[in-house]
C-alpha cells in the first residue's frame, strides 16, 4: 500500500535511519563522512574522468534537455532531482575527498578537485546533481570541465579553490556562502525557522579525526574559520514544525539535517523530493554500504527518526 502522511514508520526504517545517525558520530568529517567524490586532478587542469563518468554526464544532460528541464525560466530544483533519479542505485562511498591527504598530499597547497558521477556520498550527490543541471543549461554537450567548474564553485568558499581550508566543511556555511553568491536562497527565515547560535567547533575539538589538521597551519586556519561562523547562526526548522511547512518545500530544495551533537551543525544532506502523488520524501545517498535512493519515509518522519536530530535547514537552488 502506498505511503501517506499518516502512515506508520516501520521498525526496519527506524533502525536504518538510527544506524545512519549513530555511524555519523564515528566518521572523520564535519558532515560525518557525507563528503567526497573522486578522480583527482593534475594541478591547473580539470580532472580526468573515466569513460563511464563522461558517458553519464552526456546522457544525463541530454535527458534534461530532451525533457525540457533546462530552460532558464524554470526552477533548477526539478532538473537537479531528475539527475538524482538517474543516479538511483549508484553506490555510496565516503572519504575519497581526503584520499590525497592520506596519500601524503599537502593540505596547505591547492586542493585537487575530485569528482565522480559513479559513486557518491551525501554532499557529493547534491553537488553533482546541481553541477550536471547547471552544466546542461544552454550547452549541446557539456564537457567534463564544464561540470567540474560548476562543482568547484559550490564546494569552495567564494567559489575559489585553494588549500584544504578553503573548502566549505560545515554544510551550513555551504548554504550561506552559496546564498551570498546567488546560487541558493536560504528558505529558513520565510519558513519560520529558529536560529541555532551554538558555536561550531567540531573539527578542532576532534583534531585527531582529521588527517589534514595534523598540520599546525591548517589547524589554525580551520579554527579561524570556525570562529568566523560565530556571527552566522543557522536557520533551523524544528522537527515538530516540518509538517506545518511541508507544502512550501519544493522538489529539488536542498535539505540539511540539523543535530544537537556539540559543535556540529548537520549530519546529513539531501534533496526534497515529491513523488507522483505529491508526497514529500528524501532523495539522498545514505550511509556507507548503501546506494542513492528515495526514502520510503516521508520527510517529517525521516527527520523524526534520526537520533539527536533537531530539524532541517532548507535552501532553494537558483540558476546562477
Amino acid at each position: 500500500m502506498p505511503d501517506n502522511p499518516q502512515s506508520s514508520i516501520s521498525r526496519r526504517d527506524l533502525l536504518r535511519v538510527a544506524a545512519a545517525s549513530a555511524l555519523t558520530l564515528a566518521l572523520p568529517s564535519a558532515l560525518g563522512g557525507c563528503r567526497g567524490p573522486r578522480n583527482e586532478e593534475r594541478a591547473g587542469a580539470a580532472p580526468a574522468a573515466p569513460n563511464t563518468d563522461v558517458a553519464r554526464l552526456r546522457d544525463w544532460s541530454g535527458r534534461l534537455r530532451a525533457e525540457g528541464l533546462t530552460a532558464q525560466t524554470l526552477p533548477l530544483g526539478p532538473a537537479s532531482t531528475r539527475v538524482g533519479e538517474l543516479a538511483i542505485g549508484t553506490p555510496y562511498k565516503a572519504y575519497t575527498l581526503e584520499e590525497y591527504i592520506k596519500a601524503g598530499g599537502d593540505p596547505t597547497a591547492k586542493e585537487p578537485l575530485t569528482l565522480s558521477l559513479t559513486e557518491f556520498d551525501c554532499v557529493s550527490l547534491v553537488e553533482a546533481c546541481l553541477g550536471v543541471a547547471r552544466a546542461a543549461d544552454n550547452r549541446a554537450t557539456p564537457s567534463w570541465g564544464d561540470f567540474a567548474g560548476e562543482v568547484e564553485r559550490v564546494r569552495y568558499r567564494g567559489g575559489n579553490r585553494g588549500s584544504y581550508s578553503t573548502r566549505l566543511h560545515y554544510f551550513s556555511e555551504w548554504i550561506t556562502d552559496g546564498a551570498s553568491r546567488g546560487l541558493l536562497r536560504n528558505l529558513g527565515p520565510e519558513l519560520g525557522a529558529i536560529q541555532d547560535k551554538r558555536a561550531l567547533r567540531f573539527m578542532t575539538e576532534h583534531r585527531a579525526s582529521y588527517p589534514a589538521l595534523a598540520n599546525d597551519t591548517v589547524f589554525r586556519e580551520i579554527g579561524e574559520m570556525e570562529r568566523s561562523l560565530d556571527s552566522s547562526p543557522r536557520w533551523v526548522i524544528p522537527t515538530a514544525r516540518i509538517a506545518e511547512v511541508a507544502d512550501r518545500i519544493q522538489t529539488g530544495d536542498v535539505l540539511a539535517f540539523a543535530t544537537s551533537i556539540p559543535g556540529l551543525d548537520v549530519t546529513h544532506s539531501a534533496f526534497a523530493y515529491r513523488d507522483e502523488s505529491g508526497i514529500l520524501r528524501v532523495l539522498h545517498a545514505p550511509l556507507s554500504g548503501g546506494v542513492v535512493e528515495i526514502s520510503r519515509l516521508l520527510l517529517p518522519d525521516y527527520v523524526a527518526a534520526i537520533k539527536r536530530s533537531t530539524g532541517i535547514l532548507v535552501a532553494r537552488p537558483l540558476r546562477a
